[in-house]
């Protein structure tokens, strides 16, 4: 009997996961991982220990609990702060999920001897015929997690277990109604778990230990003042709502720049890149690119993208060089283009630094 460690967040997806692998034939460990406590001391989304421990008490599994607050806030929260900062949309579930997640489900795995760990991620482990493992698009499109896990390293995918890829959010649901879960009809967490109400502004204003950049200067993609912006922080590329200035048609963010504390404000068009560059390339399903080799293939530039046809090269250390066939929107720097091949498996990704317009 193969032994396996599974994240349990207290939320339905790894108490239902925790369930199908016991009904498998598994030896399951249920572990919590303790990452975030708010200043009420409520623990986040992402670790709510009592539904979790209730869920391993009713499945009859054995269950224990890790504290990774001070890890998760020196590696996930702070880097979020920074990149914020400097005029980034950062996404910390990705680099969390390979840094503290999974490198911590190991470790555990391995002090009470099980073969694997398992979560409740809707995505598909696969090992293609290179060799190499992937994450494959779940069998529902709707409910695909792959692109929050092209970080993960061989060594980690070698070793997980992801038993929802073919199942749908209403079919986990009815799942763990027929065996008793109370968390069945729990609502999904929509938010940063670390940022519950959806106000990164506040939170890093309240969290950074650096100064905070001041109200700067609105600018036309000319150069032109056009109006006060209340801070960087409080903007993202393509954002339309909540500018305050009025410019008599819809405008929207095309840059930020932290150097000189302005904000760019461009029309639609201005929004759409044919070529991004990206940092920090993890690669997946291939091999590491050489310099100036091409990968032909579909990219993400955010969750909910849909792949677009795309030409990935390498152009010098870690970083490629991403060329659309058709220009996309919204190429937030800080966010993650994900490279998937024709089947839906991810072959890498990387942080978005900048995008272009070549036409």
């Amino acid at each position: 009997m193969a032994k396996v460690v599974v994240g349990m967040s207290g939320g339905v997806d790894s108490a239902v996961c925790a369930y199908l692998l016991k009904e498998a034939g598994y030896e399951v460990v249920g572990l919590t991982l303790r990452t975030w406590e708010s200043d009420d001391g409520e623990d986040s989304r992402c670790c709510e220990i009592d539904d979790a421990k209730d869920t391993a008490n009713a499945l009859g599994i054995e269950y224990h609990t890790l504290n990774c607050v001070d890890d998760f806030k020196k590696q996930v929260v702070n880097p979020f702060i920074d990149r914020y900062i400097s005029g980034k949309t950062p996404n910390p579930c990705v680099s969390c999920n390979r840094i503290i997640k999974w490198d911590r489900l190991l470790y555990f795995a391995n002090v009470v001897n099980a073969d694997y760990v398992a979560t409740g991620h809707y995505a598909n482990i696969v090992k293609l015929n290179n060799g190499r493992y992937s994450v494959k698009w779940a069998s529902h499109q709707k409910k695909d997690q792959t692109y929050m896990l092209y970080q993960l390293s061989q060594e980690q995918l070698s070793k997980t277990l992801m038993p929802l890829g073919d199942y749908t959010k209403d079919e986990i649901r009815e799942i763990a109604r027929k065996c008793g879960i109370k968390v069945a009809d729990k609502p999904d967490s929509q938010e940063i778990c670390f940022v519950t109400d959806g106000k990164y502004s506040e939170f890093i204003e309240k969290n950074s230990p650096d100064k905070i950049p001041p109200e700067g200067n609105f600018v036309d993609e000319n150069g032109n003042i056009i109006g006060r912006h209340k801070g960087i922080i409080n903007y993202t590329v393509g954002q339309r709502k909540g500018l305050g200035i009025a410019m008599g048609h819809p405008v929207f963010v095309k840059e930020i720049n932290a150097d000189t504390n302005e904000v760019v404000i461009g029309e639609e068009e201005s929004l759409y890149s044919r070529v991004i560059t990206c940092s920090e390339v993890n690669y997946v399903g291939i091999e590491p690119l050489k310099e100036g080799e091409t990968v032909t293939c579909n990219t993400k530039v955010r969750y909910h993208h849909k792949a677009q046809k795309s030409f990935v090269r390498k152009i010098d250390n870690n970083s490629v060089e991403v060329q659309f066939e058709e220009p996309v929107k919204s190429a937030a720097p800080g966010q993650s283009a994900v490279f998937y091949d024709d089947n839906g498996c991810v072959l890498g990704g990387g942080i978005i630094q900048k995008g272009f317009h070549t036409d």
